[in-house]
């Protein structure tokens, strides 16, 4: 047995009477790496956050007690084990002992605070950084934060342990979603935690960056090191990052034990899915034609973006966009909505009997166009401050009559897998009480609402658990069943894909390499992307 680091005693926590946590208890010891796993809306964010001690999320009864290790004299906070051990702080000519302490995290005693500054939280899909700021300037910041000594010496050190010493001059709006996500832990890795939270911290990352985040977070914690509690919708994820998880239900444990066990319980919770027969196709409404995107870079001369792209969309058809990064799928998607201008091929959207040349500018091509092609991007966002039927029609310039809006507001829920019964109540709440397979579903409605002829789905399983992506799989097919719709999947998710699309092109190095049924395309896979295609942990394909 380790020393117990973290006692959770009898929390719970309720949201607008909504039960959060339930009389959750935890012992965490110290240097132990713990995952927490369950569907969205389970109360694993809202956990991690009281861990953290983030006043909104204060227990409504209950408490969360750090058995620490202190030097009330340089006001250092270390784990129990430095208990009666000499203040790695102090000079050498005090040779202070650190004493033990259990401090409340929403305490009023100095020792809070002390202990607060060495918790480090990573929140999923919200990148902590200056944006104007350099990469270097981002980790100096934060180390100044702690002590301002050496702090040139200490980011040019972080920078290479996480992979970005080649980008220290960059600005970090200029970086991807992966580098983000590691100058972000570089930040929270500056203040040399005792407690490392991480909430989904590579759910929206491709395979290679979630590899190399957890490369760092694995390097960085354990016995010795950093505790570590991360949640993840990816039970691979918690296999490979932790020694013991637990599975959070309704805001209670309901298993806890290692993580091949506990993962192995929570993908029990997946329901078979009764398929409905599909509707017939239709006839085809989108055409892409010999689509080229050509482009020019300093370092790698000619990019061929989109080489030659040529494909069809049937009305009602669910059609799926499977592909490693840089195969071109973005490109691609943004040409489709008008985004970016290809440099030459064709793009034609069937608009009642006729064809609209979509790359045409003016108010008779892509003006006309665009209105009838939706977009649900992967970083979507509701109005937090309006309540849902808010979001639905005038928040998005909907001006509808009162009775005309509901109406409309009901029909598209519906579509989007609402249960009637719930659509109501769901009407009325706002957007942080719904849990993020229900905000998803929202956002697909506020998308149908405006009765587009296709619609374009980005990345839509990316930060999903699987049992919230088997719901919104089921809200897609419930929106073509009902309202006729016909979706574009965009996504490097294999076993989503599978699960929900008909029909599937794969791209590689901007062309189509293959086409056919999900299952069928999936045997053209090379060993590189049936790694990151098809290993996407959730237990789906």
């Amino acid at each position: 047995m380790g020393v117990p680091f973290i006692e959770i005693r009898n929390v719970s926590k309720s949201f607008n009477g909504n039960r959060v946590l339930d009389n959750v208890s935890l012992t965490i010891e110290e240097g132990e790496r713990v995952g927490i796993i369950g569907k969205s809306g389970s109360g694993k964010t809202v956990l991690l956050s009281m861990l953290k001690g983030i006043r909104e999320y204060k227990p409504d009864s209950g408490e969360v007690v750090f058995h620490v290790a202190v030097c009330e004299h340089c006001k250092t906070v270390e784990g129990p084990s430095w208990a009666n051990k000499k203040c790695p702080n102090c000079c050498p000519h005090c040779q202070k002992e650190m004493e033990k302490a259990d401090v409340d995290i929403y305490g009023e005693d100095p020792k809070t605070k002390w202990l607060r500054q060495r918790i480090a939280i990573m929140f999923q899909r919200t990148f902590a950084l200056y944006g104007s700021l350099t990469v270097y300037e981002n980790l100096v910041e934060a180390l100044n934060k702690v002590s301002s000594e050496d702090a040139s010496r200490k980011a040019l050190e972080i920078a290479k342990d996480i992979g970005l010493a080649n980008r220290l001059l960059h600005a970090a709006r200029d970086l991807s979603g992966g580098e983000k996500q590691r100058v972000v832990l570089g930040r929270q890795l500056a203040i040399k935690p005792l407690l490392l939270l991480a909430d989904e911290p590579t759910g929206t990352l491709d395979p290679l960056n979630a590899e190399m985040i957890h490369k760092i977070i694995k390097r960085e914690t354990g016995p010795g090191k950093s505790t570590l509690l991360v949640t993840s919708h990816l039970p691979g994820a918690i296999e490979e990052l932790c020694e013991k998880a637990l599975l959070l239900e309704g805001g209670k444990i309901s298993a806890m034990g290692s993580p091949k066990e506990v993962s192995a319980k929570f993908l029990s919770r997946l329901t078979p899915e009764e398929i409905p027969k599909p509707p017939e196709l239709g006839e085809v409404i989108l055409r892409v034609k010999d689509l080229k995107k050509y482009y020019f870079s300093i370092d790698k001369g000619v990019v061929k973006a989109l080489d030659g792209i040529t494909f069809e969309v049937r009305e009602r058809q669910i059609f799926g966009i499977i592909g490693l990064s840089g195969a071109g799928k973005t490109t691609l998607s943004r040409a489709i909505v008008g985004v970016t201008q290809p440099t030459s091929g064709t793009i034609e959207l069937k608009i009642g009997e006729e064809w609209v040349n979509m790359l045409e500018p003016g108010p008779m091509g892509r003006g006309r166009a665009t209105p009838f092609v939706g977009l649900l991007h992967q970083e979507y966002a509701l109005y937090p401050h309006r309540t849902v039927q808010e979001n639905l029609t005038d928040a998005i310039g909907l001006e509808l009559p009162d009775e005309f809006a509901k109406f409309k507001a009901q029909s598209v829920l519906t579509a989007a897998g609402f249960d009637e019964a719930t659509i109501e109540r769901t009407l009325s709440k706002y957007p942080d009480e719904l849990s993020e397979g229900e905000r998803h579903r929202v956002a697909l409605a506020q998308v149908l609402i405006k009765e587009p002829i296709i619609v374009l789905l980005d990345e839509p399983s990316g930060t999903m658990d699987p049992i919230t992506q088997q719901d919104v799989a089921r809200s897609i097919k419930n929106a073509r069943n009902e309202l006729g719709q016909t979706f574009v999947i965009i996504s490097h998710d294999m076993g989503f894909v599978a699960n929900t699309c008909e029909d599937t092109i794969l791209m590689r190095n901007g062309k189509i390499v293959s086409r056919g049924k999900p299952l069928d395309v999936a045997k053209e896979l090379t060993p590189e992307e049936k790694n990151e295609l098809m290993n996407s942990k959730n237990g789906l394909l």
